[in-house]
């Protein structure tokens, strides 16, 4: 064996990582951090005019596709624009409703959002407007300090402010590329939470089904029962029945375009279909003077300003602020998601960091021109996705559509009854349901099973963000865990062969006599190194045999260590030696390595390149 370092003993020449600098090594690491996908590589070797136009598209994403668009793809975008307004037109309506706002605004956030989607969005599929989740969100958070009822204006205000700070923490996640941060809603969270969300949604609009006027504004789900069945002298068997009908026709249609995907527009019209047919049946048997309430007079016109009723001081800060980040979260996880599973099926790439960016811009404009909280859509951009969608120019025609339903229809919603809403919602919140989803998670990791069941029965049973929160929790504490009781393997020899594996994992691995062979599998840090000194020292009380003279430790799982990690190195070979064994390093990370050999106190260690390598070159010492 030679000397290669000062307190590193290898039997072949293991190369040592390069010296840099403090501020090289902060680059790369930040590099590697901040900018895994590099953005910045198609500016390499280019002229500066092609870095001007590289960079104007990097930023307008529309200028990529817009100078090779043909009258084919207008086409395919017009189709698909107009089909999804027809689901636009009556989704803004109720899910406007759900957040307890005018049904105008909800139409009003149907025009603007998709015109800035349609010049930053990076996704050809995306179709933008209001979600039901955010929806509810939004309107339970608001109606705990303020009543829409009492206080309308201000609860607008606040609804305005809270998209304004939705659209500013949605950016600047873009803008800073820390979209990682809500990589902490976990599948399972999102799966127990919208599952939970769409059961709390759907009791809500038992209110429009039933015919109640007096209902909880509570979001859990005893509070909602509890109201609907103190109030069963106010149900109406006219709005029941008429209720019921709509929702039947509504459901048989989803499952309809569910079992034949090439009948989407079954799905897609049925709830433009059931407004106007609603409407026309109240219009003519005056079904309002018999127990059915509709809308009432819309506002006509395009969105006014609203930047004069953001209210960013003030007592109620706090709230819209709170409001705004939860909404964000939710909102730009469910749009990356879409955004990203539309990509896989057509195979091109949505950059992540654009559409944050994208929709953060949405929600800030959007806030300044009376709309509140957007999104991109499952159930819209479905529907365009099967439409056939070229580019994002079928949110422009969508947007169209529904400028041209506020400057000359929207006295036709006048006799449009809320129960019809109230199916509607019911009707798109259903999918949100995944149970398919859930049995595979339980089938998986039972775990992730008790971080979904925490997301649902906390959104069932005590609040949407309070569900919502409790299972970041869990899944903050699962991952936590997981760092800090890292899994140590006992490695076996396979017979005839370099390889060695778990023994308890392969039938076939065998202990070698003299040896124990562990192998760590996470980063040594402050969290985990005293566990994972007494974990190795336990191990070697149950050997428990006069053979053993060495403890190799395998470390190609350690991707880094710091100084509690150095130490448990140092104090892993004293501790050793005091048993009369040598540690042993097997396959040590750059970092790993060069950190080791930066804390040097003339603590020496054996280094090899494999377990194999080792394991032969030390039964030569032995004999």
């Amino acid at each position: 064996m030679e000397e290669n370092s000062a307190n590193f003993t290898v039997a072949m020449p293991v190369a040592l990582p390069p010296r840099r600098s403090t501020l090289e090594k902060l680059k790369l690491r930040l590099k590697e951090t901040f900018f895994p996908d590099e953005p910045l590589r198609q500016f390499k070797n280019q002229p500066w005019k092609s870095r001007v136009i590289l960079g104007a598209q990097y930023i307008f994403p529309v200028l990529e596709w817009a100078p090779q668009y043909t009258l084919q793809l207008l086409k395919s975008d017009v189709v698909s624009g107009l089909t999804i307004a027809s689901l636009a037109i009556p989704q803004g309506i109720s899910y406007a409703k759900l957040a307890s706002l005018p049904p105008i605004v909800g139409l009003y956030s149907s025009f603007v959002p998709p015109l800035i989607y349609g010049v930053l969005g990076s996704s050809r599929d995306v179709a933008v407007g209001p979600v039901s989740i955010a929806s509810m969100i939004m309107g339970s958070m608001l109606r705990q300090q303020v009543s829409p009822l009492k206080d309308p204006i201000l609860y607008l205000q606040l609804a305005f402010s809270s998209t304004f700070f939705a659209g500013i923490f949605q950016a600047s996640l873009g803008f800073l590329r820390l979209g990682f941060l809500i990589d902490f809603l976990s599948k399972a969270t999102l799966i127990g939470f919208m599952a939970g969300a769409a059961i709390i949604v759907s009791l809500q609009q038992l209110k429009s089904l039933l015919g109640i006027q007096h209902f909880t504004t509570k979001m859990a789900i005893l509070p909602v029962l509890t109201s609907v069945f103190q109030n069963i002298h106010e149900w109406s068997w006219q709005t029941i029945l008429m209720g019921i009908c709509f929702l039947v026709f509504l459901l048989l249609a989803r499952h309809i375009s569910t079992k034949r995907p090439k009948l989407f527009w079954v799905s897609a019209c049925a709830p433009l279909a059931s407004v106007i047919l609603s409407t026309l049946l109240v219009f003519a048997f005056q079904a309002q003077n018999h127990g059915i309430t509709v809308i009432g007079k819309l506002e006509e016109g395009l969105n006014p300003p609203s930047w004069n009723m953001l209210r960013l001081h003030g007592t109620c800060l706090g709230l819209v602020v709170k409001t705004g980040l939860v909404t964000g979260i939710i909102s730009l996880t469910e749009g990356i998601a879409v955004g990203r599973t539309f990509a896989a099926l057509k195979k091109y790439q949505v950059d992540g960091n654009k559409e944050m960016i994208a929709i953060g811009m949405m929600n800030i404009v959007g806030s300044s021109t009376s709309c509140y909280v957007t999104t991109g859509a499952f159930s819209r951009s479905a529907v365009n996705h099967n439409a056939g969608c070229k580019t994002a120019l079928s949110n422009v025609v969508m947007a169209v559509t529904v400028m041209v339903t506020l400057l000359f229809l929207m006295p036709l919603f006048h006799y449009t009854p809320n129960l019809v809403l109230g199916a509607i919602i019911i009707t798109a919140v259903v999918g949100l349901i995944d149970l398919p989803a859930a049995a595979h998670i339980w089938k998986v990791d039972k775990f992730d099973f008790l971080v979904m069941l925490c997301a649902f029965f906390g959104v069932l049973f005590v609040s949407v963000q309070d569900g919502l929160a409790i299972a970041v929790g869990v899944s903050v504490l699962k991952m936590v865990m997981q760092v800090t009781r890292p899994k140590i393997l006992v490695l076996g020899n396979i017979g005839g062969s370099d390889c060695y594996r778990d023994v308890h994992h392969y039938r076939d691995a065998a202990a070698v006599p003299g040896f124990l062979i562990l192998s760590v599998a996470a980063p040594i840090n402050f969290v985990n190194a005293t566990y994972l000194k007494e974990r190795v020292l336990r191990l070697v009380c149950d050997e428990n045999s006069k053979e053993l003279k060495f403890v190799i430790l395998d470390l190609s799982g350690v991707s880094a260590i710091d100084t509690n990690g150095v130490s448990f190195f140092r104090d892993m070979r004293m501790a050793l030696e005091n048993k009369n064994l040598e540690l042993v390093l097997v396959n040590p990370l750059g970092d790993v390595v060069e950190k080791l050999e930066r804390g040097d106190d003339g603590t020496a260690y054996s280094l090899f390149l494999s377990v194999a390598q080792a394991v032969a070159s030390l039964m030569q010492t032995m004999k």
